[in-house]
């Protein structure tokens, strides 16, 4: 079983979070801190494999708490769970040694995922005996769960389409050609042609709506 310790400064989110870890097979629950001086207290006599981790706590910020533990040669690992979305936090939090950062709310299924990647990173690193590549490559890939990984920037536009995907994102329900080469000051056929270009790179949805006449007409929504 793997031995977790919720660190978090709220006693009901702590709750939540060490009901959910109960919950995902392999994982062990032992406590609950909601200080950084009772988590170090609690690591000292718990002996947990990993922390969930809040960065903000009353006494101390948490990835303080994380650092003073990697500098005292501390073996525990730290999942951070936090609302702070500031890149310079998450940075932070990597180059203090976090196996991963998840951003609050998240869902059990969030959770529970990257639970399972770490287990299945614990067992690779355990059964390991030396490390060429190949076994270097499978435990940095194995830390985190598929899919966790950044997604892929958005394409970049010529810049009438930008203007037209943008005119449909703004508008917040479906829009007609006509309108878009409204608003945008070109012809219909124009902006028909550029919806059509984004509906085949995925980004707008077309759905066909029959008025009194019977025939379709073609209005599109944000993907």
């Amino acid at each position: 079983m793997i031995k977790t310790l919720v660190v978090d400064d709220d006693f009901r989110v702590a709750g939540i979070h060490a009901a959910r870890v109960a919950r995902v097979d392999g994982f062990e629950c032992v406590g609950e801190a909601y200080t950084a001086a009772s988590a170090r207290e609690a690591i000292a006599r718990l002996k947990p494999d990993l922390l969930l981790l809040d960065v903000h706590l009353p006494d101390e910020d948490g990835l303080s708490l994380l650092r003073s533990l990697q500098a005292a040669g501390s073996q525990v690992d730290c999942i951070v769970i936090t609302a702070a979305r500031d890149v310079a936090t998450v940075r932070s939090a990597m180059s203090s040694g976090a196996v991963y950062y998840l951003v609050k709310p998240f869902s059990f299924d969030q959770l529970r995922i990257q639970l399972e990647a770490y287990q299945r990173w614990r067992r690779e690193l355990e059964a390991a005996s030396t490390a060429n590549q190949a076994t270097v490559d499978s435990l940095y890939n194995a830390r985190h769960a598929p899919g966790a990984r950044p997604a892929a920037p958005p394409p970049r536009l010529q810049p009438t389409m930008q203007k037209v995907l943008d005119a449909v994102r703004a508008v917040g329900g479906p829009i007609s050609a006509a309108e878009i080469a409204e608003q945008l000051g070109v012809s219909r056929p124009t902006a028909q042609r550029y919806l059509g270009a984004l509906e085949r790179k995925g980004l707008v949805h077309l759905d066909l709506n029959y008025g009194t006449t019977g025939r379709p007409v073609n209005s599109y929504t944000i993907a």
